[in-house]
This record gives structure tokens, C-alpha cells and sequence, in this order.
């Protein structure tokens, strides 16, 4: 199993950039960051310090949208990178969450996102590709790769996943929610002719490691208000009974709102909502010994890569422990 830091690129962006190398230090092999430049500061500026003070990082955003750059520009943002560290980027995609919703826009469609990730790789790649009615290509691109990696959770983002992104990114540990999930991919890519053991499997979700367990789930209880953005949305669209398992819907029954300007940290007034259960089942709490047992659950399932979202109080003690403890067990 591969493993990620995922990181707000909060101010000042050098101490980003030194948490993404003590990161590598502890083996690390991938850096994410947030991309809602109103709430945070744009990353693609950051991943190239990141890239240069890092020995072999991949780094991406966690995740990109449709609608906050041209895609011409988000393919290009990729494809210098990529020329001047040697392919070390990978674009995780989806339909767009807080970028879009801060700025008044509404998350992209889902045919809109396929597009997107068809246009953004051919073009990071070297190949031409039709926006609008021109046709363009990015000259300068020799030898470029970029994996498209799509985030979502509901049975048409899941099914356009398996059919044409080469990875999935599951924003949950829970190991229902990543069954059906997975399976859902998997069986999206073989009716669509393609090998399902060719789509990367990212689980990605708040890690702390240590004992005191109820200041862990307050620390950690604003990741179940961002998931249930999400849910929301497959609520009011499927209905209570629809296809997404009770496991994702049933907990945001009493979710009143969310403000966005505490989108992503601990101090999330807009998540008294999330029970301590679900904080359990989304997160990864308690000793080292309870996190190897969580990853080797999801390892059982087929997932790849465990990229942990590390917006609590012990960022350097948990990387440290998951290097010294955890990384090593999961190889």
C-alpha cells in the first residue's frame, strides 16, 4: 500500500512545503493538497517548491474541479510541472465542492467532469484535443503523464469512474462505504471493456494516532460535516431509500447547514451533527496498532493508496508514528 499527506495550503506555504518533506521523510510517497484558492492559496504555485525541496513525491490536488480553471490552463499548470520534475503530478478531479460553492457556482455536472478529465489529460500529455470547435494541443509537451484520479460517491459518479479515470479516490475509511464503492468501480470498468485492476484505489480520510480518543473525534469530527456535503447532495437526488448504502446517508438527518469558512478544520462550528460512530467509521482513531488493523481491512479490499488528511492538533506526531509504526507494516 502506498500512503498520502493531504494538507490545506494555509499560509505561510513554506511551512507546507516543509510538512510535505518531513512527509517523504517518514515514506510518504504522495502529496495532496485542497484546491479552493478563495479559502486557501493556490497550490499549483506551492507543488513547485514542494517538488523541489522532495526527492521522488507525487503531488496533485485532492481535489481539482471543471469549473475553477480553463482547462487548457489546469493542463498546462500539469504539463510544466511534469517537464520540469519529470512526471511527479497526478490530477485528482471532481465535481467541485468548496471552490465552486464560495464563489456561487454549483458543482459541475457529471458529464461536464467527464469532459474535463478526457481534455485536461490529452492535453498534459501532448495530444490534441477539440474546446469548443478549435482544436489545440500544447506544443512543448514530449513525453508527459498525468493519471486522472476521480472523487465521488454516488452510483453515476461511480459509474463514470470505472469507465474512464484511471484513478478512484473514496473520501472515507469506512469499510462498507469502501466495498460498495469499490465493487461499484469495478464492475463500471469491466462493463466498459476495461481491467478493473488497472484503476487505482485511493482511500482517503483523517488519521490521529494516539489514546486520548474522545479529543480525537473532536478533532476529527469536521471530516464527517465535509463527506455530508456530499451526501446531502445524493439525498436530495436518490431519496433516504435510494441506492447509496444507509452506512453514507443515515447520519445527516440532522445536519443543519455548513459554513464554509471553517470548511476542512477542527474547529468546525457546523458539524455538531456528526456522532461520535461515524467519526469512528470515516477516520482512523486510537493507538498505531488499531490504525494497521483499519488499513489492512481496506488493503483486503483492493485498496491502493491510504492518503490521511492531516487538519488536527499532532500533524508531526502522527506523520512521525505512521513512519515509524504503521507505513512499514503495510508494504
Amino acid at each position: 500500500m502506498d500512503f498520502g499527506v493531504v494538507l490545506q495550503t494555509d499560509p505561510p506555504a513554506r511551512e507546507v512545503v516543509r510538512l510535505m518533506k518531513a512527509a517523504e521523510d517518514c515514506g510518504f510517497g504522495y502529496g495532496w493538497t485542497f484546491d479552493s484558492v478563495v479559502l486557501w492559496q493556490e497550490p499549483f504555485v506551492i507543488y513547485s517548491q514542494i517538488l523541489a525541496a522532495t526527492s521522488a513525491m507525487t503531488v496533485g490536488p485532492m481535489v481539482t474541479s471543471p469549473g475553477t480553471r480553463d482547462w487548457s490552463v489546469t493542463a498546462s499548470l500539469f504539463a510544466t510541472l511534469n517537464d520540469m520534475f519529470g512526471n511527479r503530478t497526478v490530477c485528482g478531479i471532481g465535481r467541485g465542492d468548496s471552490a465552486h460553492r464560495v464563489i456561487g457556482k454549483r458543482p459541475s455536472t457529471l458529464a461536464t467532469l467527464r469532459d474535463a478529465m478526457h481534455a485536461i489529460k490529452e492535453l498534459a500529455e501532448g495530444r490534441e484535443v477539440v474546446l469548443g470547435d478549435t482544436p489545440v494541443r500544447i506544443p512543448w509537451v514530449r513525453g508527459g503523464r498525468l493519471e486522472m484520479w476521480m472523487a465521488g460517491y454516488g452510483p453515476k459518479a461511480l459509474q463514470l469512474a470505472g469507465e474512464h479515470a484511471d484513478g478512484f479516490i473514496l473520501q472515507c475509511a469506512d469499510p462498507a462505504i469502501a466495498a460498495w464503492t469499490i465493487g461499484s468501480v469495478r464492475e463500471a470498468a469491466r462493463a466498459a471493456g476495461r481491467d478493473p485492476a488497472g484503476i487505482t484505489i485511493c482511500v482517503a480520510a483523517p488519521a490521529y494516532v494516539g489514546d486520548d480518543l474522545p479529543h480525537q473525534r473532536d478533532q476529527l469530527r469536521w471530516f464527517g460535516g465535509m463527506v455530508g456535503n456530499h451526501v446531502a447532495d445524493l439525498v436530495a437526488r436518490y431519496g433516504e431509500s435510494g441506492p447509496v448504502p444507509h452506512e453514507l446517508t443515515d447520519y445527516i438527518r440532522e445536519r443543519q447547514g455548513y459554513d464554509y469558512t471553517h470548511h476542512g478544520k477542527a474547529d468546525n462550528p457546523s458539524t455538531d451533527f456528526v456522532p461520535d460512530e461515524i467519526v469512528d467509521r470515516f477516520c482512523l482513531t486510537g493507538p498505531a496498532a488499531a490504525h494497521v488493523a483499519r488499513l489492512q481491512e481496506l488493503a483486503a479490499l483492493g485498496v491502493d493508496q491510504f492518503a490521511v488528511y492531516l487538519m488536527h492538533d499532532q500533524r508531526e506526531q502522527t506523520l512521525s508514528a505512521y513512519g515509524e509504526e504503521i507505513i512499514g507494516k503495510l508494504g
